[in-house]
């Protein structure tokens, strides 16, 4: 989680899969490997009772001959596989990404290197930002793919990003396959839902003075408490993703929709080793002010559990049906919430029409007016077909048994009685209605 997650580092390597493909490992550089890992983990880990643990349990293995393979991705995988087996430590891994390491090596006696890597990444990545749009009913929502962070430039995509969600009816923040990134962009993010100076998470660090996390006081864009939250979760949620949704969770200030979480806590710091790798260990641990303890090991569960592919229809339906309960809900507003339910409850429940019900829905439908050509609905290929004068044609979906989607027209839909057709306009109270020639 801090102070960047490894599995955001393995998103960011530059290095393609065929070039490690023909790297060698020689049984020297194994052996220096293999050292120079545990005296990583003598020194930093944030367990002190698991160090030697780990450290002998490497050590047979190496002797049983496991860690003989001259494939650096394959000698990195099972690293990482034995690291976590004896520590249950999701933190714990071993990647090959020469381009982290030079930059890791670039700067031995500070981060200058490190940084300077992941302000390149954040930048072409939007700083972790990659999605914003409007969904029916005035939910914004943002999609938020790693938590990246760097010093006085990633508040601004942060603060541009809570003014668009601050105009919103509800938010949907979506953390779906979110592998971490920095502490300091969860706290930016957490602090625009909450009180100034509320204590979040305390780190702890060995022997070293306890860090607090507290809530920011000063935001440019302002705070965003009191609008319904909701936060897509699924089993790829890790690190400082799952920090932001603990707090929500913890804090109450919404809802997670989804699936349970990895379960990595631990703050990590990534580690050169020769040659090419990236080691993450954990050197300390944090602790929330709710909860007194984090989610190391356990994850943090939905509250509203339901597959990832439906979690972001799910979070529509639960905030249209809150939006559509609120005091002061005015008839547009009213009317946008409908307008957006029928179609969400059509993704996630799916209408078949049986075909005999088709063909007998179409026909041509008189308008008013001396000399206006009809409507037509045309029945063609298994489906219906809508054809307005001047018009391309476009085909029908049905959203229920009556009432079907325009192709190309999110503001129209067409309801069909076998006697009439009645044009429902999202900003018109009534439908228009046409009968049958």
């Amino acid at each position: 989680m801090k102070p960047h997650a490894i599995a955001s580092l393995i998103a960011l390597s530059c290095v393609c899969t065929t070039a490690l493909a023909q790297q060698r490992l020689s049984p020297k550089e194994r052996g220096t490997a293999l050292q120079a890992i545990s005296t990583e983990f003598e020194e930093r880990y944030v367990f002190p009772e698991m160090r030697p643990k780990i450290i002998e349990r490497l050590k047979q293995l190496q002797k049983s001959g496991r860690y003989e393979v001259d494939d650096p991705i394959v000698f990195a995988d099972r690293i990482t596989e034995d690291l976590r087996g004896v520590s249950n430590d999701r933190h714990l891994s071993l990647r090959v990404n020469p381009a982290a390491y030079v930059a890791a090596l670039a700067a031995p006696d500070s981060a200058a290197g490190e940084d300077a890597f992941f302000r390149h990444q954040a930048i072409r990545e939007h700083h972790g930002l990659t999605e914003m749009k409007i969904l029916p009913g005035n939910i914004r929502y943002l999609k938020i793919t790693g938590f990246q962070w760097v010093n006085d430039e990633t508040g601004t995509a942060y603060d541009d990003a809570m003014r668009f969600l601050k105009d919103g009816d509800a938010i949907i923040i979506d953390l779906r396959n979110n592998g971490g990134g920095s502490h300091g962009a969860v706290r930016y993010l957490v602090s625009h839902f909450m009180a100034p100076d509320t204590l979040e998470l305390t780190f702890l660090q060995g022997s070293e003075t306890p860090s607090q996390s507290r809530i920011l006081e000063h935001l440019p864009a302002g705070r965003l408490q009191g609008k319904p939250l909701y936060v897509l979760l699924d089993g790829q949620t890790a690190s400082a993703a799952e920090a932001f949704a603990y707090d929500v969770q913890q804090f109450k200030l919404g809802e997670l929709v989804g699936t349970k979480t990895v379960g990595a806590a631990n703050n990590n710091k990534l580690i050169p080793i020769a040659p090419n790798f990236i080691l993450s260990v954990s050197y300390g641990r944090p602790v929330h002010a709710v909860s007194n303890t984090n989610w190391e090991g356990a994850g943090v569960a939905p509250d509203v559990e339901t597959p990832s592919s439906q979690a972001l229809d799910a979070a529509q339906v639960r905030a249209l049906s809150r939006l559509s309960r609120a005091p002061g809900a005015t008839p547009e507003q009213l009317g946008d919430y409908r307008w957006a339910n029928v179609a969400v409850e059509a993704r996630m429940h799916p209408v078949s029409l049986a075909p005999v019900k088709l063909p007998p829905l179409a026909g041509r439908f008189l308008r008013s007016g001396a000399g206006a050509p009809p409507i037509e609905v045309v029945y063609r290929d298994g489906a219906l077909w809508f054809a307005f004068p001047n018009r391309p044609v476009a085909r029908l979906s049905p959203l229920t048994e009556d009432v079907f989607a325009v192709e190309g027209y999110e503001v129209l839909r067409v309801r069909l009685t076998g006697k009439t057709l009645e044009m429902l306009w999202r900003d018109e109270s009534a439908p228009r209605v046409y009968p049958r020639e």
